[in-house]
């Protein structure tokens, strides 16, 4: 027997993807607003209800119409990050009106409300860990107490602690604890895409990136770990962008906006190696424009981290029974 599982703010399929991948679960229902991204969830997961809709307008009776005989085990999802990561230069400056007052951090308590409808046994919820300063921890305490759930776990992950290539810090908030045992070794990036050819339209979002001749001049000069450019984040902090890779280490945290540049070569990472930084399988497509495309991959839930934390849950729900 293989267990249901819900995906909300689904994105193109990375937390899921490390569910299915342990044969002992099933997305029986993925809900995201954005058209394209809908599409790449059920091109990947043909099986899976896919609905295109803004989770405000999801209801009770709507998902009694969608899924009237399912039992749902565990929902997972992962509501937009922006209005709480210190990436963000105009993040409100009171953790609690991210939450609160913030139209966008609003979507995590739509998340909460759809788990008060479905009541599974495990719930999990991906974010940045800037989630829960301040006050924030506490609120959503509250907020989860609220709807039956007394015990939240605050679990900070490393994604390269579980065979992700790439770095990424991220608490999942649950009603478990998730410790999911650790690998032995690192991933590195030359690791990652030492078996993939050079870029061809015959391989899946495998595209060259276009590069202006006077940024390929400018490419050619970094050496590993260097930076092309740097942008302000919330308080005036600088991030890098258009990182040269270091072929023998993690590359640094992927993200929607970010762009790697190769290690060895003048040129950009396609989409499928930056995918490929994420632990998503070859055969996982990613539709829509090449910018979407590129944002599919670094707003996603690394593949291994998610397969991780799915053998935990898997655990819980057997004891659970």
């Amino acid at each position: 027997m293989k267990f249901n599982v819900i995906d909300l703010f689904c994105g193109a399929g990375g937390f899921a993807r490390g569910f299915v991948e342990t044969g002992f679960f099933n997305i029986v229902l993925a809900i995201d607003n954005m058209e394209p991204i809908a599409r790449t969830f059920k091109l990947n997961f043909p099986n899976t209800i896919v609905l295109c809709e803004d989770i405000k307008n999801i209801n009770q009776r709507v998902l009694e119409n969608l899924l009237p005989t399912n039992r749902i085990d565990v929902v997972i999802g992962s509501p937009p990050c922006e209005p709480f990561t210190a990436a963000n230069p105009r993040r409100k400056p009171n953790p609690l009106d991210r939450l609160y007052a913030d139209p966008i951090g609003q979507l995590v308590l739509h998340y909460i409300r759809i788990v008060d409808y479905i009541r599974p046994k495990v719930f999990i919820m991906e974010n940045v860990p800037h989630i829960i300063e301040g006050e924030l921890k506490n609120a959503l305490r509250k907020e989860f107490k609220r709807i039956g759930y007394p015990k939240i776990f605050f679990n900070i992950l490393r994604a390269e602690d579980y065979g992700t290539p790439s770095h990424r810090l991220r608490v999942f908030i649950s009603n478990i604890p998730i410790r999911p045992k650790r690998v032995k070794k690192r991933i590195t990036v030359q690791e990652a895409l030492q078996d993939l050819p050079p870029p061809t339209p015959n391989i899946p979002n495998h595209d060259p990136v276009p590069v202006s001749p006077k940024k390929l001049r400018r490419i050619s000069r970094l050496k590993w770990g260097q930076a092309l450019v740097r942008f302000y984040g919330f308080k005036g902090r600088l991030y890098p962008n258009l990182i040269r890779l270091h072929p023998h280490k993690i590359a640094p945290t992927v993200l929607g906006c970010s762009r790697f540049i190769h290690p060895y070569e003048g040129r950009f990472l396609t989409v499928r190696e930056q995918a490929r930084l994420m632990g998503f399988p070859d055969d996982h497509v990613f539709l829509g424009g090449r910018d979407i495309q590129f944002n599919q991959v670094g707003e996603a839930v690394p593949v291994p981290l998610s397969k991780a934390i799915a053998q935990v849950v898997y655990e819980k729900l057997k004891e659970i029974g």
